[in-house]
């Protein structure tokens, strides 16, 4: 796994660094989430290491897939041309990743990615396992004081677990902050204990 990450590590940054260049932040992501997407397809993924089909066709196909919607290509004149230039890099950057066999990458590169974007937009992602369903009020004041406390926008996603009997735990980045029932049922266990 660490060498997955430390191989798609430069071409994360290099998606990156293109869309950031083109001002294009989030259709690269959407491109990237949507390319991941079919690499892990079981009816794609053993076309992957195939020798026999070309890699020109493997990112015509990818193309294909990761287009967006009908829906989300509307839009203006000026807009059309930036797609297409959005396009043309997409499938450089697609055909070096088939150039070196490194198509299999594409989900551990847009997740990579998507951390590189949270990281310039000052945004972080907040996981939250709470006893009980959040109030928009509790849920407001988590999030604001989140916000405070590491300086950037949080986007939180809530999770019901009822085994935490009351409170809840949080988790951002590497850090964990245990303020569940449980978890203090358990410290104080181990104090009295003496472990």
């Amino acid at each position: 796994m660490a060498e997955l990450i430390t191989i798609a590590r430069p071409y994360a940054r290099a998606a990156f660094e293109a869309a950031s260049a083109a001002r294009s932040l989030a259709g690269w992501s959407a491109w990237l989430e949507r390319a991941a997407a079919a690499v892990r397809d079981p009816q794609l993924e053993p076309l992957l290491g195939n020798p026999r089909v070309p890699t020109g066709e493997l990112v015509q196909l990818l193309l294909a897939v990761a287009q967006p919607p009908a829906k989300a290509r509307t839009g203006k004149a000026g807009e059309a041309g930036g797609r297409e230039r959005e396009r043309e890099e997409l499938h450089n950057f697609l055909a070096l990743l088939a150039h070196n066999r490194r198509l299999t990458l594409l989900p551990e590169i847009a997740a990579q990615y998507a951390r590189l974007r949270a990281d310039a937009e000052r945004v972080i992602d907040v996981q939250v396992r709470s006893a009980r369903e959040l109030t928009s009020e509790q849920a407001a004041a988590l999030s604001a004081a989140l916000e405070r406390r590491l300086g950037r926008s949080v986007r939180m996603q809530v999770t019901i677990e009822a085994a935490l009997l009351g409170g809840a735990v949080v988790h951002y980045g590497d850090y964990v902050v245990d303020g569940s029932l449980r978890g203090r049922l358990e410290r104080l266990a181990a104090s009295v204990a003496g472990v």
